[in-house]
């Protein structure tokens, strides 16, 4: 992998993050659409993409540290909001839960199907169409619930939604924020659930395979390139979260169309282009 190539990789990968679009969807696609000799089935390359989500963990981190911050000073019992910060952080570890499962069972399974552009261009397809369903389904009633009275069945049930994230193609962000709408949420709040969501899941991905970039068999890049990425993916992150909070106040009815037919044409033109 050249420089150019792991830069333009970090920058797809911190727009593509948030937005629900599936960056792990873009990051095998876009090699291929370019005929970049990636192997993607390397074993650097996905601890090289998790390198990527670090940095969007980071991010983050940085946007919502208040509420971060919050969750640590109600673990040690201080602060204004001690009871709701941490029920809302419970709601965050039991959503966490069914994707570290599945990612941990089907591991194997899920990178075959990783090292596959035209699967992945199908289940991007498929991403759009959900993204359509739920829009149509959420005009069918109001939202009925915050942030703030969401239960445990909601969060878990989000938590199943972003395990089938696990299969790239289908975006994180946008199964949790439809998983969030079906609920009751309206979409400012489902997509805070789905940013805050992010972190536990990216950073228990991290642990598990930085570790391999480190491997002296299977480093094939240089450590200084992987952290360069690694910063890109984390700044275009921040200003994707930025942009995308603000969206969602502002747009609360179709708010998930334009991207919807974004993942559809999209995954129909790499269909065509990978034939």
């Amino acid at each position: 992998m050249t420089f150019l190539q792991a830069l333009l990789l970090a920058l797809l990968q911190g727009v593509t993050e948030l937005f629900p679009v599936s960056s792990l969807g873009h990051a095998v696609l876009a090699p291929a659409i370019l005929h970049w000799q990636i192997n993607e089935a390397d074993p650097v390359f996905l601890p090289f993409l998790v390198a990527l989500h670090l940095g969007t963990a980071l991010a983050l981190l940085l946007y919502f540290w208040r509420d971060w911050l919050g969750f640590a000073a109600a673990i040690a019992g201080h602060g204004e909001t001690v009871a709701a910060d941490r029920k809302l952080f419970l709601l965050l570890v039991v959503g966490s839960i069914p994707a570290a499962a599945v990612g941990t069972i089907f591991e194997h399974v899920l990178r075959a199907v990783f090292a596959t552009p035209m699967i992945v261009a199908a289940f991007l397809v498929v991403n759009g169409v959900i993204l359509f369903i739920a829009e149509r389904l959420r005009r069918k009633r109001r939202p009925t619930r915050t942030i703030k009275t969401a239960t445990l069945a909601d969060a878990l049930l989000i938590g199943f939604a972003q395990a089938t994230a696990l299969i790239p193609g289908i975006s994180r962000s946008g199964v949790t924020i439809v998983g969030g709408l079906l609920r009751g949420l309206n979409h400012s709040d489902a997509a805070r659930f789905s940013f805050l969501l992010a972190t536990p899941i990216i950073a228990g991905a991290a642990l598990l395979e930085l570790p391999k970039l480190l491997h002296h068999d299977a480093v094939t890049m240089p450590l200084w390139l992987i952290t360069a990425a690694a910063l890109v993916a984390g700044g275009t992150a921040y200003l994707s979260t930025a942009f995308l909070m603000r969206y969602f106040k502002r747009h609360e009815a179709d708010a998930l169309n334009p991207y919807a037919a974004y993942c559809i044409l999209a995954g129909i033109t790499c269909l065509i282009a990978l034939r």
